[in-house]
């Protein structure tokens, strides 16, 4: 690929090898024992619950990490939980559920990081992202903000991927022509076809998704894991 300057989307990109974060927190949910209790149907309800609770009102703080965000979803997704179902699902299973998300999140930002470093020595790099207002705080406590000459948050600008409007800005961050400019992303939906309508190279990092339809779908520019983008830069 000939670019001159690189877009990283955060959430399932750099933090958990381009799985959907639901099937992570369905892990520890299943790590917990919850899985005996209670369908993936149902966690998959308490989960959309959750994360419209987190558009509705404003539970993210700027300052919050990783972390923070976990526990207070997890709290969010326990009281519906038993709030709805009456199923036993105790706050330190909340809690631990957090911490293992936390966890795998660490360890996947440690596995990217040389990527990262290898990367920003040749390109300069933007961050597009669809988040809470925190993205900065999430970034600096896993020592990777650095890396980054801005980031284009969609709390902070206003538009939300698959908006392609957010992926604009962040080629006006970069000065660069589409055309110059790689966007590496784990959605087809909201990173990789936005992008390409406005003519970015794009990289698709395939990890289990939401949907089966989106694990059925193609792209002839698909990574498996994120050190593959090395190959083609």
């Amino acid at each position: 690929m000939n670019i001159k300057g690189i877009i990283f989307d955060y959430g399932g990109t750099i933090d958990s090898r381009g799985v959907h974060w639901s099937e992570v927190i369905w892990d520890g949910y299943c790590w917990q024992g919850l899985d005996d209790v209670l369908t993936k149907d149902q966690f998959r309800e308490a989960y959309v619950h959750g994360e419209r609770e987190l558009a509705r009102v404003r539970h993210i703080m700027p300052a919050d990490t990783f972390l923070d965000i976990m526990v207070k979803k997890m709290a969010i997704q326990r009281d519906y939980v038993v709030t709805t179902w009456q199923l036993n699902f105790t706050p330190a299973q909340a809690r631990d559920i957090a911490t293992y998300c936390y966890e795998s999140a660490r360890e996947c930002v440690s596995e990217a990081r040389p990527v990262l470093e290898s990367l920003q020595v040749r390109y300069p790099m933007v961050l597009v992202s669809n988040f809470y207002g925190n993205v900065d705080a999430v970034l600096r406590d896993f020592d990777i903000r650095h890396y980054f000459r801005g980031i284009i948050e969609s709390a902070v600008v206003g538009v939300r991927k698959p908006n392609p409007t957010i992926f604009r800005l962040g080629v006006d961050v970069l000065e660069m022509s589409p055309e110059d400019v790689l966007v590496i992303g784990d959605s087809l939906r909201k990173d990789i076809e936005p992008a390409q309508s406005l003519g970015c190279q794009v990289l698709w990092l395939k990890g289990k998704g939401w949907t089966a339809e989106e694990d059925a779908q193609t792209h002839p520019n698909t990574i498996a894991s994120i050190g593959q983008v090395l190959n083609f830069v």
